[in-house]
């Protein structure tokens, strides 16, 4: 089968079957570097404890969408 019969049958499924098959897809696109992982985790478990401790000031969502329209 080739892309183009992929496609129109994709596109024929339900919104959210194509949305699964989107996450597959991007899935096997994107594989797992446990590196990255590790140093991505390190920087969440930094950024969390800043905010426990009162180093950071959060931003309420509505602050920042009226500051950016």
């Amino acid at each position: 089968m080739d892309s183009k019969t992929i496609l129109k049958n994709a596109l024929n499924l339900r919104p959210a079957e194509r949305l699964r098959l989107i996450e597959w897809l991007s899935q096997s696109l994107d594989k797992p570097d446990e590196k990255i992982d590790k140093i991505w985790a390190k920087e969440a478990e930094k950024r969390y404890q800043a905010l426990k401790k009162g180093k950071v000031k959060t931003i309420p969502l509505d602050d920042i969408i009226k500051r950016y329209k």
